[in-house]
């Protein structure tokens, strides 16, 4: 099979290059680092099934050359972070609407399969946990930046099981909840690298509101097997499957937990929503995701244990051995409401 992703340099794009690879399939990716970053991908350059260009999905010329060249392509190129989406909001739903867009239209031309990478976020303030597949959205109001880019990801689901009804592309769309493991990083407000980040360097580990919201923590390699099993079931095309574990915990005890894998004696603190945000700011109490569309599409569960997770979390800071002051810790101090950001699953 011969794979396109864009975003390929990414987080998870960058996993996902490399375990189709193993397997034996030829890789091409389209990254314009805004978010990625090479490192996540030198290791591959040297593998000759493993082709590479840093360059804009705007480059509609390329982008069409590389969709065409392609069997299948995976659509991960997208805003990241919701700190960094509530900062940009324009960026934000051109980079995600449009961008999908520009990959829908290029497969249409000869019907290529479209993986497209969603988020629980559009599941937004709903309390009908766990949350499935067909349950209705509830959204904040418009006044809230937040919400953003959950309606900007609601509408690339629009987009894309449009362009299978309407063109018969297919397409297949999937809602990630709270992956995480090596390479993430804490830049954008990410909770699990910056808590073992903050923990590593014992420097305070700071939890955002009462650190009773829960949330559910995926390993990228078991978020990945889900993908690509969905790619290669054949009855994915035209579904929404979410795509996570369904382990939950609460941000205070993966604050805890952080704190006691890593031998740190770093003080676990809190700040208020209305500090560490801005006033008003709207959070889930919990995120947990149905698993049993996902199951019987692919006979998979996640394996990796939330104590696991972790722990790969922190071997791969450590091997970082990045100097203290270098580590990837912001410092969340009261800011005024047009300065605020919000970390992705705090």
């Amino acid at each position: 099979m011969r794979a396109l992703i864009t975003g390929g340099a990414g987080f998870i794009g960058s996993h996902l290059a490399e375990a189709l690879l193993a397997r034996g399939d030829d890789v091409f990716i389209l990254d314009d680092l805004s978010t990625g970053s090479v490192e996540n991908v030198r290791h591959l350059k040297n593998n000759p099934k493993f082709h590479y260009v840093f360059d804009s999905l705007q480059n509609r010329h390329l982008l069409a050359e590389m969709v065409d060249e392609s069997d299948v392509v995976f659509h991960l190129a997208a805003a990241v972070g919701v700190r960094l989406i509530v900062e940009s909001p324009v960026r934000t739903i051109e980079t995600n609407v449009n961008g999908t867009q520009l990959v829908l239209d290029a497969a249409s031309k000869k019907r290529k399969l479209v993986f497209t990478a969603s988020t629980s976020e559009v599941y937004g303030k709903s309390t009908n946990v766990p949350f499935c597949e067909d349950s209705d959205l509830v959204l904040g109001a418009t006044t809230k930046g937040r919400w953003s880019y959950a309606a900007s990801k609601a509408l690339d689901e629009f987009l894309g099981l449009s362009y299978w009804k309407e063109k018969k592309v297919p397409v297949i769309v999937a809602r990630f909840f709270n992956t995480v493991g090596p390479r993430q990083t804490g830049r954008y407000g990410m909770v699990l690298p910056n808590f073992v980040s903050q923990a590593l360097a014992g420097a305070p580990i700071t939890v955002f509101g009462t650190g009773k919201q829960s949330r559910c923590f995926c390993h990228v390699h078991d978020a990945v097997e889900a993908v690509i099993r969905l790619v290669d079931s054949g009855r994915a095309v035209g579904e929404v499957v979410n795509v996570g574990s369904d382990q939950e915990i609460t941000i205070e005890q993966l604050a805890q937990s952080v704190k006691e894998r890593a031998e740190s004696s770093s003080e676990i603190v809190y700040f208020p929503y209305d500090q560490a945000y801005e006033p008003g700011f709207e959070d889930m109490l919990r995120r947990v995701p149905s698993l049993k569309k996902l199951f019987t599409i692919t006979q998979f569960s996640p394996r990796a244990s939330l104590q696991a997770i972790i722990d790969s979390v922190i071997a791969h800071f450590r091997d970082k051995r990045k100097p203290l002051g270098e580590v990837e810790t912001p410092v969340f101090l009261p800011r005024t409401a047009n300065e605020a950001g919000e970390a992705v699953a705090p």
